[in-house]
């Protein structure tokens, strides 16, 4: 009951992300991503109430959809932005500081509300960029190498795996799981070269598939530190035998920023 249930969740995440990337007009794409960003902002902001954080919510969100508009509006500069952000955490302190407890406790609640505006607004956006100025088989080609090296990380870590990579943030993730994932990921790099991105030389397309995947690994164990601080497995159930919306995307958040300079550098 629980595999069908993951993968009929899959099946239609699949349609969607099919969909929004490859069919859909710029500024739906935008919108769906700013959707998620929220949705993936407030489970964050959920994991840090747990610890007995205040993050300022709806200002997290205000900052995230200011960021967000950086990337799908040049004009609207990302200092501007930046500065905008910082403006307004300054208009909160001073209505929210009336005693010298909320004063103490503000620091602290602004520090938590911009690292996942940061955290989630500067970077998923970037997926943006890819389809822009690389076209929608970038994006695919970006998937595949998370999604693949993700598996080969499960799969080889489940059959082969000893070496604990880092135990405190991810117990089950291991040394041999890791290299396995970057392994897969370079291998599902060649047929994505030759169906996705041909103008992208195969040696290179490798390299960005392994890189790719080394890089979303990273960002892995990150969210499971937030998890495990809170005492929690998953960051929601938004999504029926996956997980919330953070567990999904906590792969791209640094592989898409990654992988979109990866392509300025080398195609450019």
């Amino acid at each position: 009951m629980e595999m069908r249930k993951r993968l009929m969740t899959a099946a239609v995440l699949l349609a969607v992300v099919v969909a929004v990337i490859q069919y859909a007009p710029a500024w739906v794409l935008f919108a769906v991503l700013q959707v998620l960003i929220i949705v993936s902002l407030l489970e964050f902001y959920a994991l840090a109430a747990k610890k007995n954080l205040s993050p300022l919510r709806t200002l997290g969100i205000v900052m995230a959809l200011v960021l967000g508009a950086t990337f799908f509006w040049p004009d609207f500069s990302l200092p501007l932005a930046l500065t905008c952000c910082f403006l307004a955490l300054g208009v909160v302190y001073v209505l929210r500081s009336r005693t010298v407890e909320r004063m103490m406790r503000f620091p602290q609640s602004a520090a938590i509300t911009l690292f996942g505006a940061l955290y989630l607004g500067a970077t998923l956006n970037h997926i943006l960029l890819i389809r822009r100025d690389f076209g929608f088989p970038a994006v695919y080609f970006l998937l595949v190498a998370v999604l693949l090296g993700d598996t080969g990380a499960f799969l080889v870590g489940s059959l082969f795996g000893r070496r604990k990579m880092l135990p405190i943030a991810s117990p089950k993730k291991t040394w041999e799981g890791a290299v396995g994932g970057l392994i897969w990921a370079g291998a599902a790099a060649v047929p994505a070269q030759m169906y996705l991105m041909p103008e992208l030389p195969l040696g290179l397309a490798v390299g960005a598939g392994v890189l790719v995947s080394a890089v979303a690994q990273l960002a892995d164990p990150l969210e499971s530190l937030f998890k495990r601080a809170a005492g929690v497995k998953d960051s929601s159930n938004i999504f029926p035998g996956h997980g919330g919306a953070l567990d999904r995307v906590d792969s791209l958040i640094l592989a898409g920023p990654f992988f979109y300079y990866f392509l300025k550098l080398v195609l450019k």
